[in-house]
This record gives structure tokens, sequence and C-alpha cells, in this order.
């Protein structure tokens, strides 16, 4: 399954599995929640995702380096300042916020289920190959930076 690395854009899967979300909300029961709550827990999640994501980017903006998840071979620094100090994937961090959010959101806890899908896929297809692309950049760098900072929190 190969060909499934770097393939899909990371906000294009959020999308995808966002829309997924909203088809099992409709098809499955869903648990009915206060309206004032699943607004407010929506709310502050996606605050909390969007948060995490823009300081993901400015990290790497001010580092001058490529944020194109596609292409990780095409970064010129290795970012480990800011929130990069706390985990090695913040923007997919904050998507993963931003879908749970979504569940509540729907009162769907089949649409929860599907995040974990999501965890794995970045996981498997996004995360790892970046990760071998930033061993044969930034070798001893990375795996230090590895061994000192996790994947996700």
């Amino acid at each position: 399954m190969k060909y499934l690395e770097l393939k899909i854009p990371p906000v294009l899967l959020v999308f995808l599995f966002s829309v997924f979300m909203w088809v099992v909300s409709l098809a499955l029961p869903q648990i009915d929640l206060h309206r004032y709550f699943k607004n407010i827990v929506f709310g502050l999640l996606s605050a909390i995702s969007a948060l995490i994501v823009i300081l993901g980017v400015v990290s790497f903006r001010r580092a001058d380096t490529t944020v194109n998840p596609i292409n990780p071979g095409s970064s010129s620094s290795l970012v480990q300042t800011g929130i990069y100090k706390y985990t090695r994937n913040p923007m997919y961090l904050g998507f993963v916020l931003f879908l749970v959010g979504l569940s509540v959101f729907l009162q769907s806890i089949f649409s929860m289920f599907l995040i974990p899908l999501f965890i794995v896929y970045m996981n498997v297809f996004q995360i790892k190959p970046e990760e071998e692309a930033l061993v044969k950049l930034f070798g001893e760098e990375f795996t230090s930076y590895q061994k000192n900072v996790r994947r996700w929190i």
C-alpha cells in the first residue's frame, strides 16, 4: 500500500473524514446532547485546533521551510522550537482535535469511532514517510529529536 504514502493532502483527508462522519451521523443513531454543550465543545475544540495548527505553520514559516506535507524531502530546516518542543506533528494533532469536536457537534458516537482510523492512516501513510524523509535529510539531529519529542502528544 506504499502507493498511498504522501498522496492525499492531510487537509483534504480531514475534509473527507468530516463528510464521512456527517454521513455516519445521519445514518446511525445519535446521542442527545444539549445544544449549548455540543456547540461549546465544538467551538472550544475548533479554536484549540486552529491555534495548534497556526502555531505549527508559524513555526515553519519562521524557520523558512516548507509546510507542504506531500513533499517533506524539500524541508530546508528541522523545526524544534515553539510548539514543536511538545509535539512533532502539531498540525495533525490539531486536525484530530477538530474531528473530535465535530463528532460531539454531530452527536454521533459512531462518527467518533472513525477518528482512530484517521490517526492510523496519518501514522502509516503520512507521518512515517515524512519521518523517513527527515532522517535522510537531517540524520542524527532528527533521530535525537524523535527520542525527545513525542509524535502526537
